[in-house]
C-alpha cells in the first residue's frame, strides 16, 4: 500500500510541476514568443534625484541634434550619460516631437533609412556575387517593404 501512494503522490508531483512549467513558458505559435514585456510606468513623474530642468534637457537635445546625431542615438547619450531614463518623463513629449516643433526632425523616417541602407548593402554585395540568388530575394522583398512605408 505504501509503495502505491508514494509512487501515486510523485506522478501527482509530476503532474503539478508541469502544470506549472505550462503556465509559465511562452506562447509557442503566437505573435508573442515570451512572457517579458516592456514594463514601463503609468506615472510620468519626473525622478527625484534628476537635478534637470526641462528646458535644460530641451536644451541638450537640440545641441546633439544639430551635431547630426538622431533621435535614438540621443535617446542613447542621455540615457548612459546623463541619467535620463525616459525624456518623456522628464520633458512631456518624445524626442522627435521635440525636434520636429524646433525644426531639427531628420528628413527620413528612422525605419525607412534603416531600409535604405540595408537594401544598398546587399545591391553592393549582389555586385560582387550575382549569383546570390538569397541576397535577390532578400533585395525584393527589402524595395517592396521601402515602397510600402514610402506611401505614408
Amino acid at each position: 500500500m505504501k509503495k502505491c501512494s508514494i509512487s501515486l503522490t510523485i506522478i501527482e508531483m509530476q503532474i503539478n510541476f508541469c502544470c506549472l512549467t505550462t503556465a509559465i513558458m511562452g506562447c509557442m505559435h503566437a505573435p508573442e514568443k515570451g512572457l517579458s514585456h516592456l514594463a514601463l510606468s503609468y506615472h510620468c513623474s519626473v525622478p527625484t534625484w534628476l537635478k534637470f530642468t526641462s528646458d535644460d534637457r530641451k536644451e541638450q537635445i537640440y545641441r546633439l541634434a544639430k551635431k547630426g546625431l538622431t533621435p535614438p542615438q540621443i535617446g542613447v547619450i542621455l540615457r548612459d550619460s546623463h541619467g535620463v531614463a525616459q525624456v518623456c518623463f522628464v520633458t512631456g513629449n518624445k524626442i522627435l516631437r521635440i525636434l520636429k516643433s524646433k525644426g531639427l526632425a531628420p528628413g527620413l523616417p528612422e525605419d525607412l533609412y534603416h531600409l535604405i541602407k540595408k537594401a544598398a548593402a546587399i545591391e553592393k554585395h549582389l555586385e560582387r556575387n550575382r549569383k546570390d540568388k538569397d541576397a535577390k530575394f532578400c533585395v525584393v522583398l527589402i524595395e517592396s517593404w521601402i515602397q510600402y512605408l514610402a506611401r505614408f
